[in-house]
């Protein structure tokens, strides 16, 4: 069969092969209704399908971006990719997602494949370990944008919460209700990931700004399958917290998981506040109180630097924005 062109639909709707490029490109400033309708009918009735190999070609552009995320399971991360996509389409770009599951390796393989797939840009939530290949990007001036962690020294453009204030916010709330012996488990911080790192930080600084001393046996790492011997070591102590902060939503999982195993109940055995927003937080028994990541906002920001980067063809803003967080205040903590 014959590939239909763009001279075979302005020819089928009479008109030029210009006018039917500025639809395809969803430019209509000064274009009428009834000739939107014409081109629209000619495609529909010559099968016509854009050659985005051909276009791309002409304009040294593949219109793509791809998004690198550490691990898709968690909710801040698919709620950043969603707002991503609807940005980028917006925009007339399409994404590929890639999920790294926290693994370096399996990271440069995908930025190494995106690369050579000539995509425009990329927004990664990197696992830190790729340093020679986050510089190589930055000597290449290649279109990159970090989302939710940072490797400061890069100066790379980055998009984060401001996650000092998260852990203080639980922290704040658990004090006001009166508790004293909180603890705060995250996963692991073997690699030095900022937000894990800055969270516990940030909980070191509250309980000191409430002249309260820290405990290094309420401070708990562990991967996700090692929480629950994390919780038993915890309520195993002489005197075992009364709160619990979650660093972020694959623990809050395994922490409400290990205390209805255990029929404990929440807040009076102990309170439970979870760094970033859960679907079933609204609905659980108790209600969870929660700290919430403004994602769609931090998504558009990221997106909006990328393209930034990909029309000016320059490294864009260095510095690192950071986003405020809300507490959501419901009846487990």
């Amino acid at each position: 069969m014959k590939t239909i062109t763009i001279s075979d639909v302005a020819k089928y709707a009479n008109v030029s092969k210009s006018t039917v490029s500025q639809f395809l490109n969803q430019r209509y400033d000064y274009m009428s209704e009834k000739t939107k309708q014409k081109i629209e009918a000619a495609i529909q009735e010559l099968n016509y399908q854009p050659n985005f190999v051909a276009r791309s070609l002409k304009q040294k552009s593949t219109f793509t971006v791809g998004v690198v995320v550490a691990n898709i399971l968690h909710t801040f991360s698919t709620q950043v990719i969603r707002a991503v996509e609807d940005y980028f389409h917006e925009q007339g770009f399409h994404i590929i997602v890639c999920n790294a599951d926290d693994e370096p390796e399996k990271e440069k393989k995908y930025i190494e494949m995106l690369r050579a797939k000539q995509v425009d840009g990329i927004i990664i939530f990197p696992t830190g370990e790729n340093l020679s290949l986050y510089e190589k990007m930055k000597r290449d001036t290649f279109p990159v944008v970090f989302m939710d962690r940072t490797i400061e020294e890069l100066g790379i453009p980055t998009v984060m919460l401001d996650n000092h204030h998260a852990a203080g916010l639980a922290v704040d709330r658990f004090i006001e209700s009166g508790i004293k012996r909180i603890a705060i488990i995250t996963t692991s911080i073997i690699r030095e990931i900022s937000p894990r790192v800055e969270r516990i930080e940030g909980y070191k600084k509250a309980l000191d700004r409430h002249g309260m001393m820290v405990r290094d046996e309420y401070i708990k790492t562990a991967d996700a399958a090692d929480i629950s011997n994390v919780l038993s070591e915890l309520f195993s102590l002489e005197e075992p917290p009364k709160a619990i902060l979650a660093a972020n939503d694959i623990v809050l999982v395994e922490v409400l998981k290990y205390m209805k195993e255990h029929d404990m109940t929440i807040p009076d055995k102990a309170a439970v506040i979870g760094i970033d927003e859960v679907p079933f937080a609204g609905f659980f028994t108790p209600p969870i109180t929660t700290i919430v990541q403004p994602a769609a906002e931090m998504a558009r920001k990221a997106g909006s630097l990328l393209l930034r980067q990909i029309q000016e063809k320059d490294g864009g803003e260095k510095r690192i924005h950071r986003y405020k967080p809300v507490l959501l205040a419901r009846q487990s903590g």
